[in-house]
């Protein structure tokens, strides 16, 4: 059996003993041999004695840069995980789009559930614009407050996974960061998942795909939307 790499670089394993004081003086305390306190006869002389190195095998650490390296090292083992604020909080629930996603958001955020939204809409002018959206995605590199609010429609853009604006002729597909559009010659335009490599199946006719189900939303505001729930699998 092949033995089993430290999950960490050699220095900050090195450092890494360090979490176990809480002060300088506590890591100078454990530099102090039984023989000092019986010649000093005090704590704080023997400290001093640790402190100008006479007492560690390698450089002792002084007081500014052992509380520098301490908290580096506290902060690669112990990271700090950044909150996230789920902005669908008081949706609106008259609109069924704007709860379903509401549902979902959470999911999302945290990847357990990638979502791709399709999306066709009709403008005033009578203009088709359709497209796929990964809900993921949209929901980090925008503020999705004005939409849950009910003060904003949700609509495909040219930068999102697929987008087709009739009036402009405008045909465009995206590499978002978590899928992958693919052109079969048989079954069209899939996505693949940038995680698990599944295939996603957009076709109403087939089957969506492995951990994939879809759901018709229907909403006033909309002609149409389905929602493609892609429950990942990542690797262990």
């Amino acid at each position: 059996m092949a033995e089993k790499k430290n999950e960490y670089p050699a220095s900050v394993e090195a450092d890494r003993r360090l979490l176990e004081f809480e002060t300088w003086e506590d890591y100078l305390d454990s530099l102090i041999e039984i023989a000092d306190l019986r010649n000093l006869r005090s704590i704080p002389s023997a400290r001093t004695i640790a402190a100008f190195g006479y007492r560690a095998n390698g450089d002792t650490l002084q007081e500014k840069e052992f509380y520098k390296r301490r908290k580096v090292i506290h902060g690669i083992v112990y990271p700090t995980v950044k909150p996230y604020v789920l902005v669908s909080e008081g949706a609106d629930e008259g609109d069924a789009f704007s709860r379903e996603l509401a549902v979902r958001e959470r999911a999302n955020r945290v990847g357990i559930l990638q979502s791709i939204i399709f999306i066709r809409h009709f403008t005033r002018g009578g203009f088709e614009i359709s497209g796929y959206i990964d809900y993921a995605h949209r929901l980090i590199v925008e503020n999705w407050a004005p939409f849950f609010k009910g003060n904003k429609m949700l609509l495909p853009r040219d930068s999102d996974l697929g987008y087709y604006h009739w009036r402009h002729g405008t045909v465009r597909s995206n590499i978002s960061r978590n899928y992958k559009p693919v052109m079969d010659p048989d079954r069209g335009l899939l996505f693949q998942n940038r995680h698990d490599h599944k295939i996603i199946c957009p076709d109403p006719q087939q089957d969506p795909g492995q951990n994939t189900s879809k759901q018709r939303i229907y909403s006033p505001k909309y002609t149409h939307i389905e929602i493609y729930d892609h429950v990942v699998r990542r690797k262990s």
